[in-house]
């Protein structure tokens, strides 16, 4: 008897160390994240991503389903008129509002405040779908204070017309790319979070705590066996080395250990033809034996390729 009652004793004291290990892990820290106002960063990952871009009941397979879009406008969707390029996020009807305008608290104190007052998001529908901006308001100081615009109710902005006025050229598939890059388990291998050592004048700065408002999930990873990809837009901006590397990484780096994504590209290239994987890299390999002095080009992913939407998310870490 005296044995099994250090045994409950025992497993008592386990469940409350490791309940409170757990606590300040991750309960605690929400208070931190609930009171730094969100920075710049922060609202532009959120209004890209969306409210969760993993796992969700409205996109539970992560093809695709509900996610809003990221576009560039040259010209204001409602007059027709020129204007300066504006980068505006686009969010469907159906498609669930990002947690910052379902939870501005979230936001810190005084975004909550511009983003409620100057920036309207209490009026964004879902039903009806709302286009928002990253806007800015001067501060004393000389910096400025950015909060969510909800264009649709500022501007009369409806995502259909912006969508219009954006062009498929211009319209950017990120939140799809980032649910690609989850399911695809890219993180495995790649962090999103570069450390205050070395990583400085490798990978660039370590994001700060306002960073992540609203963003869900953070996909830091555990395990870097690849680069650190936090920002990579900047390093590397090409579209066509990106094509290449996700095709086959050994086109651009030949020792690399990253597995062929070509699979993305699904059926079909831009021209509608069908690829021919077999003969692509038949002639891959023989240009890796030196039987051909080029290897073989890589077919243009199709507008509709979750290739492309991989592509765009890591294009936009910056």
């Amino acid at each position: 008897m005296v044995n099994f009652r250090e045994y409950k004793i025992g497993a008592r004291f386990f469940g409350i160390a490791l309940g409170g290990s757990m606590c300040i892990t991750l309960f605690l820290p929400s208070f931190d994240f609930r009171n730094v106002n969100a920075t710049e960063v922060a609202l532009d990952k959120q209004l890209w991503a969306g409210w969760e871009s993993g796992f969700n009941l409205d996109d539970p397979w992560l093809r695709g389903d509900h996610r809003p879009l990221r576009v560039t406008l040259k010209v204001d969707p409602k007059t027709g008129q020129p204007m300066e390029a504006t980068t505006a996020y686009v969010y469907p009807a159906g498609t669930r509002m990002p947690n910052g305008v379902d939870h501005p608290d979230i936001l810190g104190a005084m975004v909550q405040q511009l983003s409620l007052d100057k920036g309207r998001i209490s009026e964004a529908n879902e039903s009806q779908g709302a286009v928002f901006l990253l806007s800015s308001e001067p501060q004393g100081d000389g910096t400025k204070q950015f909060y969510i615009e909800d264009a649709s109710a500022t501007k009369g902005w409806t995502p259909d017309a912006v969508l219009k006025a954006a062009g498929d050229e211009n319209t950017y598939h990120a939140a799809y790319g980032k649910a690609i890059f989850v399911r695809e388990g890219c993180w495995w291998c790649h962090t999103l979070l570069p450390e205050e050592t070395q990583d400085w004048q490798v990978f660039g700065a370590p994001p700060m705590l306002g960073d992540f408002n609203g963003e869900s999930p953070t996909a830091f990873g555990s395990d870097r066996k690849a680069p650190d990809i936090l920002h990579v837009g900047s390093r590397n901006s090409s579209r066509e080395w990106m094509m290449m590397h996700f095709f086959n990484p050994r086109l651009v780096q030949p020792y690399s250990i990253m597995p062929r994504f070509d699979y993305l590209w699904g059926k079909v290239d831009a021209k509608g033809q069908t690829i021919d994987y077999d003969k692509w890299r038949s002639e891959y390999n023989e240009y890796v034996e030196g039987q051909r002095v080029t290897p073989p080009e890589v077919p243009m992913y199709a507008s509709n390729s979750d290739a492309r939407a991989l592509i765009d998310f890591v294009l936009s870490l910056k």
